[in-house]
């Protein structure tokens, strides 16, 4: 089996990443705040300007006709810098499942053109993201209905990140806006893509703690050099390095639509998870005491990955669907990939 990303996958993986530091940096990310912005227009005109928001959509619909694989490292490159815009839910689980219906009322052409559509699945207590969104997909009894921003009243609902910001949706369903009879592989897409944040929000909390090792003296020489900031943390660095394949086996196989294929996206989504945290916590202690204030940047990452983990599926609902594949699919080591029991 040839399991590697493609030069081309890389070249567009690499393109984002270095445009998401250059533009969304902690520095960037107060800004934000102090502003109250939701977005920032300049990223995410840049954003539109490469593609990236139709990245999953067909050629024929004005997208560039890639799959899940292809974005699965962009979506690790926008939790490297907790980006605040929701380009990973819009191209990744919004434009796929627009693709779908037969009747997407323009919003698959608008949403390619940098328009946000909120979605609302039944996974999640609360819509992220709804109050920038033109249009939303809601859920009514398993039914997928696509309403217009103006035909909803929004209500602001506290949450740990303040850039994923959360909305209970008020509306009214009927036949005029319902679009599809269910939600197909829409959850499994979403928990994949927070996963591979995960790792990339991790990877950033690491990074952050790494540096400020080498920098931070004490009794005389830079704190890293102690063997037990070191260990904490290669710890987390091995724990991210082991979640990133299970990670992307998962988005390699999501197509195949079998209990294996969602028990890997049920294992990564926990796995990464797990890697998170860990870095985060990780990150705090090595900053030590300050690590635990607003002044320190960590504090940004900390939370989206809280956030992430509960989102699209806790993990004691992930942890049942690895245990459904345990109980009624082989096991063993000729069984370790889902194409194997396909």
């Amino acid at each position: 089996m040839q399991f590697a990303f493609t030069e081309e996958q890389l070249a567009i993986t690499e393109a984002a990443r270095e445009m998401l530091v250059d533009t969304c940096q902690p520095t960037d990310l107060r800004k934000m705040l102090e502003g109250g912005q939701a977005l920032d227009e300049a990223r995410w005109n840049t954003i539109r300007d490469m593609g990236l928001t139709g990245m999953c959509a067909p050629e024929s619909a004005g997208g560039l006709g890639l799959g899940l694989i292809d974005l699965v490292g962009i979506a690790e490159a926008a939790g490297y810098v907790a980006l605040p815009e929701p380009l990973i839910e819009l191209a990744g689980v919004a434009v796929p499942l627009l693709t779908e219906l037969e009747d997407n009322r323009g919003w698959l052409a608008r949403t390619i053109g940098g328009e946000v559509v909120a979605v609302g699945h039944p996974a999640n207590p609360f819509v992220a993201d709804a109050d920038i969104a033109g249009a939303l997909l809601l859920d009514h009894g398993g039914e997928v209905h696509l309403v217009e921003r103006d035909a909803v009243e929004l209500v602001r609902e506290e949450g740990f990140d303040p850039f994923r910001r959360l909305f209970r949706v008020d509306w009214t369903p009927d036949e005029a806006t319902k679009v599809a009879d269910g939600w197909s592989r829409t959850a499994d897409r979403a928990a994949l893509l927070a996963a591979a944040q995960m790792i990339g929000l991790g990877q950033r909390c690491i990074d952050m703690a790494v540096a400020y090792a080498k920098d931070r003296n004490q009794f005389g020489k830079p704190i890293g050099s102690y063997q037990a900031v070191k260990h904490l943390c290669s710890t987390a660095q091995v724990k991210i390095e082991f979640a990133r394949p299970v990670v992307q086996a998962a988005a390699a196989e999501l197509e195949m639509d079998s209990l294996p294929a969602r028990a890997r996206i049920a294992h990564a989504k926990i796995v990464a998870g797990e890697a998170a945290d860990l870095a985060a916590r990780t990150s705090v202690q090595v900053h030590g005491a300050m690590g635990f204030t607003w002044e320190v940047d960590v504090h940004f990452f900390l939370k989206r990955a809280h956030a992430l983990r509960q989102a699209w599926g806790t993990p004691a609902e992930h942890v049942q669907t690895v245990i459904e594949r345990i109980r009624t699919e082989p096991s063993g080591a000729d069984c370790t990939f889902a194409s194997e029991l396909g």
